[in-house]
């Protein structure tokens, strides 16, 4: 919890004045008592049982005033909240060793199944695009809010040679900057989550796409997909389905994103779930000054009833 007034922080010494000075008079009372001659008539006049009453309606009021004064000072609790126009690009590596059946029925079954779940569980608000690539990127669905499209479309990607990662950023890039007309001189906040199980073959540099989405604030979120001790077969050729994570890992760090690694179906979904809970959203403080004001009011009545209930008087 935060304040959004805290200067107002400072009646909090008022507060703590009316306690001290609560305190003396209490003590000059307890001073005037022992001056009372006879202390067997004092304890029929002041009862010991209504001692500890007469603090309580003190304390209340007291607490009354802190409350407010905390009110007056706004309190204000962080909540995550979609960000206008937020955008999200899902790149997908369609090279052929995402044929590898190490993740069953095989990685790219397993990754469109996955990145639909995670497109279907996005906020409605946000918007989402889809990159498919090869030896060459392509954006298969342009950022919409129409989630359903989007997922549709992953459905649609088939298998083709070669493994472009740094053309598959590059791509994301130019479809957020064209995504709307105020995209180019003020592009909307968007993230990049790039799954892939190969080693860039084809296109630029996948350092040089890293250096343009940190230079356009756009963090890239990878993940290395499947267990990296599959055979696939290319051209009659049996070679193995390696992973570079190091690449990347070196492009999630260099833009600022996050690097994951899933073996199985079931932890690409938990990475998706991690990555759609992070992406997307800001800070903003949400006031609570009402439950303040209730409780203060709620104080304010029982300090009212017990004193009418104990002393037929008002604090």
């Amino acid at each position: 919890m935060t304040f959004l007034a805290p200067i107002h922080l400072w009646w909090l010494l008022a507060a703590a004045v009316l306690l001290v000075a609560y305190l003396l008079m209490q003590r000059r009372r307890t001073e005037y008592a022992l001056r009372f001659s006879n202390l067997a008539l004092l304890e029929h006049v002041v009862p010991q049982a209504s001692a500890w009453r007469r603090h309580v309606p003190a304390a209340l009021f007291l607490l009354t005033i802190i409350v407010l004064i905390l009110a007056l000072a706004r309190p204000a609790m962080d909540v995550q909240v979609p960000r206008e126009r937020a955008t999200i690009l899902v790149a997908i590596d369609v090279s052929p060793s995402m044929a590898a059946t190490d993740v069953a029925p095989d990685r790219l079954t397993s990754a469109k199944e996955s990145a639909q779940s995670f497109i279907e569980s996005l906020p409605p608000r946000f918007n989402v695009g889809l990159v498919a690539f090869s030896s060459v990127a392509t954006v298969v669905a342009s950022p919409t809010q129409d989630h359903q499209a989007v997922a549709d479309s992953i459905a649609n990607l088939t298998i083709s040679s070669g493994t472009a990662i740094g053309e598959g950023v590059f791509a994301s890039l130019q479809a957020i900057r064209s995504f709307d007309e105020k995209a180019t001189d003020d592009p909307p906040p968007a993230a990049i989550v790039l799954l892939s199980d190969g080693e860039n073959t084809s296109g630029r540099p996948v350092a040089a796409a890293a250096d343009e989405a940190r230079a356009a604030g756009v963090p890239v979120s990878t993940i290395a997909f499947g267990t990296g001790v599959s055979i696939i077969e290319i051209e009659g050729h049996y070679v193995p389905a390696n992973i570079d994570k190091e690449t990347l890992k070196e492009l999630a760090m260099t833009t600022g994103g996050r690097f994951y690694e899933a073996e199985s179906t079931g932890e690409l979904k938990d990475v998706y779930a991690d990555i759609g809970s992070s992406l997307g959203t800001e800070t903003v403080h949400k006031e609570i000054v009402v439950p303040f004001v209730v409780v203060a009011l709620v104080l304010a009545t029982a300090t009212a009833v017990l004193s009418l209930a104990w002393s037929q008087r008002l604090p």
